[in-house]
């Protein structure tokens, strides 16, 4: 990996190698990898949070933990203003500014997430206090996907852009899976009494140190912007919107897909197998925690392939691979571990077709002088509207009697965006606008 060389512009606007290129890949994944910790592991300890912020219900003992969703919801939405807004900050500013901000951030989110007082010692107040971390941890997330996705690509030299991209969701699966450790550690060595008192603040607070580590990788980074961008008049917030409109819908296309795809895979199939098969909850737990890690070693070589093959055939594989096998593989699911983690795995596959090279087929859509925020608000809108409801709309459908129509709208998802794949044109082997 050290043998990696990035590219980057001298003042004259001719090409100069970085030195540091695993700086750069480290700048954007360590960071990314925290700022995901962080915000999964709101989602693990809910139970504990609804607990000790929210008010019981003497008629329903539900409607905490239903609350602490409904505030985790309320960070999803904040996704596309983040996307915006830390987009227009790495545009304007440069995009080793705005890792640093959305890092901080988050590292300041999660702290208050940590602090916040119980509904028994401060009232109403806690509860805010807590709609407040999350709309901020929400702002940091949408803007760090922005802000990392154009770093990662420009900081990768010529024919490298696909593994640059592939760390995206390399750090963020890494992030999953520690916040997870980081929770069934908890829950197995501390008491119930410990956890409801002050084991779960542990890992909010434990999330904001690492983002001051993160910080620190960060502020050593190399700014990716040439040097014509830099000297350039700064672009204005809605400019990619207005003046591109075209390439924005070309974002939400290439991500509908996807993203309810990977939600469904990496978050909703534990969910979807007890539903719906009967799997009991430990099984499918462990069952989704080793498909994750099977992932995450799948994410470079995917993107290797992309820059040797192209991006299309990736796209397609997953496009067209979803869209034929998502029904079959979903009905396919049986109150089996054996069997769920092979759907689990095999769906992973396909999912790597997309995930891998997604940071650099965003980036190669846009122009530099507007890439970070072209990407962030539709990409981010995008993912509030379909990844993000997607455990709801499945769980929707089981309630009606009609699980099975989960998995159709899963593949039409994915056959929609594989349409919007073939009239890609091939970005592999050009030169990234700069």
């Amino acid at each position: 990996m050290v043998a990696i060389m990035t590219r980057m512009y001298t003042p004259s606007g001719h090409p100069a190698p970085t030195r540091r290129p695993v700086r750069q890949l480290l700048a954007a994944s360590v960071g990314n990898a925290v700022e995901w910790y962080d915000w999964y592991a709101y989602t693990f300890l809910a139970t504990y949070i609804a607990d000790q912020i929210f008010p019981k219900s003497a008629d329903d003992s539900l409607v905490p933990l239903l609350s602490t969703f409904a505030v985790f919801a309320v960070g999803f939405f904040m996704r596309p203003v983040g996307g915006l807004l830390m987009g227009a900050i790495a545009d304007r500013r440069g995009r080793r500014t705005a890792l640093t901000v959305t890092i901080l951030l988050m590292g300041g989110s999660s702290l208050l997430v940590g602090l916040t007082p119980t509904y028994a010692t401060a009232g109403l107040l806690a509860p805010v206090v807590l709609v407040l971390a999350r709309l901020l941890q929400g702002l940091s997330v949408g803007g760090e996907f922005a802000a990392s996705t154009t770093f990662l690509v420009e900081s990768a030299g010529p024919g490298r852009r696909g593994l640059f991209s592939s760390f995206q969701y390399v750090s963020t699966t890494a992030g999953q899976l520690l916040a997870s450790g980081i929770a069934a550690l908890l829950v197995d060595t501390l008491s119930d009494e410990a956890m409801n008192g002050w084991g779960w603040r542990v890992p909010f607070v434990l999330g904001a140190l690492l983002s001051l580590v993160g910080f620190w990788i960060r502020q050593g980074a190399q700014e990716t912007r040439s040097a014509e961008q830099r000297q350039a008049p700064r672009p204005g917030l809605f400019e990619a919107l207005r003046r591109h409109p075209r390439e924005s819908l070309r974002i939400a296309g290439i991500t509908a897909g996807g993203t309810i795809a990977y939600y469904t895979w990496t978050s909703y199939l534990p969910t979807y197998a007890e539903l719906n098969a009967g799997v009991e909850k430990s099984d499918a737990l462990l069952a989704g925690t080793l498909s994750l890690a099977f992932f995450a070693l799948l994410q470079p070589l995917g993107g290797l392939l992309s820059d040797r093959f192209g991006r299309r055939p990736l796209l397609l594989f997953f496009g067209l691979g979803f869209a034929l096998l998502c029904v079959p593989l979903l009905h396919a699911v049986r109150d089996s571990f054996a069997v769920l983690l092979l759907v689990s795995c095999a769906g992973m596959v396909l999912l790597t077709g997309f995930t891998s090279i997604s940071a650099a087929v965003n980036a190669e859509v846009f122009p530099p002088r507007v890439r970070a925020a072209g990407i962030g608000f539709p990409y981010s809108l995008t993912v509030a509207l379909f990844g993000g409801t997607a455990p709801y709309v499945g769980t929707l459908f089981k309630e009606m009697g009609h699980s099975g129509l989960f998995p159709w709208y899963v593949a039409v998802l994915c056959l929609a965006s594989s349409v919007v794949y073939l009239r890609l044109p091939e970005t592999a082997h050009t030169e990234l606008r700069r």
